[in-house]
């Protein structure tokens, strides 16, 4: 019975140690081969990419998680600032809402949780371009004006563009009335770069215009940069044309196709070229209650009224009593359409910004050298041919 009882002890201790011997081949096993270790579900990207530097400031700006949703999300310039910007109704895609700056660095701050449950950071940055000269340009029109049928639309730069095809595809102009017309780039002036806008033919009156210049960001070539965008809304007015034949020594007003006034004038003296008043059509840009007339070569100071100017060589309609003998019947100015002081004074009350003054019978012809607006001299394929599209 002993030898019986120390067999079943032996063989009971032999069994415990198989026991043991196998879990602690087990617990070695796995620490050999431990389970992975997942990722988070959630993958966040970035556009542009993280680290990006040279951003233009107007690109598509986004941040999207797939596999999950934001739970925050922002995008703040250097101050701390927060980008206006659009979270998407299942919160995986923000998108800005408005431009950035120039030369800055933005950061991303915010979280996203995956399908996983897991949280992930919103960190990244990302630095926007630094123009060597941010570019000004002016609007020659401003919001709410009214105008004349042969207005052209001016932006103005202050500095030169070499990338003119660039600025040009980012202008638009639009109008209630159907209306064709083009941009041409002119001659630089005060040391910048100019567009006009002309129409095939004049404007029709009462016509909504809208002109766009959507310039921020844009690269005008030579490390110039647009400053910022331009619009403006504005009505074209009553059609008025001045008819002004200098052998007739008579100046007409043509108001809506009807003739409104008949004014006696005197026009530039015919035998010196140099004071002819120009053929062709001539544009309303200024007008003065009082302006003061000089030219050293003719010898002449005068403070003259009611002149409205119609280009930039000096030409302008305005009141002159010292040529009150000659108005009606001879060409005595130096280049001027003369009228009474009644008659100017009645003139310039009616005239707008853009009125056409269509000047004939002279050998001389109004161009480029006579200053800023001379778009209607040119024919439409040649005007066409000034646009840099």
């Amino acid at each position: 019975m002993r030898r019986i009882l120390l067999i079943l002890a032996v063989i009971a201790v032999g069994s415990v140690a198989v026991v043991t011997a196998a879990t602690a081949a087990g617990r070695g096993a796995d620490a050999v081969n431990p389970a992975p270790i997942l990722a988070p579900k959630a993958i966040v990207s970035y556009q542009p990419a993280a680290g990006s530097t040279d951003v233009n400031p107007t690109a598509p700006i986004s941040a999207t998680v797939t596999d999950g949703a934001f739970d925050q999300v922002a995008l703040v310039n250097p101050d701390g600032a927060a980008v206006r910007g659009t979270l998407s109704p299942e919160r995986t895609v923000w998108t800005s809402a408005e431009p950035l700056g120039y030369g800055k660095t933005y950061t991303w701050r915010g979280t996203a949780t995956g399908t996983d449950g897991r949280q992930v950071p919103v960190d990244a940055r990302f630095a926007t371009l630094n123009p060597a000269r941010q570019v000004r340009g002016a609007l020659n029109i401003g919001d709410g004006r009214t105008v004349g049928i042969a207005a052209p639309i001016e932006i103005q730069f202050h500095s030169h563009v070499s990338d003119r095809a660039a600025v040009e595809r980012a202008l638009s102009v639009t109008s209630s009335v159907p209306t064709e017309g083009a941009w041409g780039w002119l001659p630089d002036e005060n040391g910048g770069s100019r567009v006009h806008w002309r129409p095939k033919e004049y404007w029709k009156p009462g016509t909504k215009v809208t002109v766009t210049a959507k310039l921020y960001g844009v690269a005008y070539g030579d490390g110039r940069y647009g400053v910022a965008d331009l619009s403006s809304t504005f009505t074209i007015g009553r059609a008025q044309i001045v008819k002004a034949d200098v052998n007739s020594h008579r100046m007409t007003v043509i108001r809506d196709g009807r003739e409104v006034a008949d004014y006696p004038a005197s026009y530039g003296l015919a035998s010196d070229p140099d004071r002819n008043t120009r053929s062709g059509i001539h544009v309303v840009s200024e007008k003065f209650t009082d302006k003061r007339m000089v030219s050293e070569r003719y010898g002449y100071d005068v403070m003259e009224k009611w002149a409205v100017r119609i280009s930039n060589n000096g030409e302008f309609i305005h009141a002159n009593p010292a040529s009150a003998d000659a108005q009606g019947s001879s060409n005595v100015t130096h280049g001027c359409v003369n009228l009474s002081t009644e008659d100017a004074k009645a003139y310039y009350d009616t005239a707008l910004y853009g009125d056409p003054v269509e000047v004939t019978g002279t050998p001389v012809q109004l161009s480029a050298r006579d200053g800023d607006i001379w778009d209607w001299t040119l024919s439409w394929q040649q005007w066409r041919q000034l646009s840099a599209l």
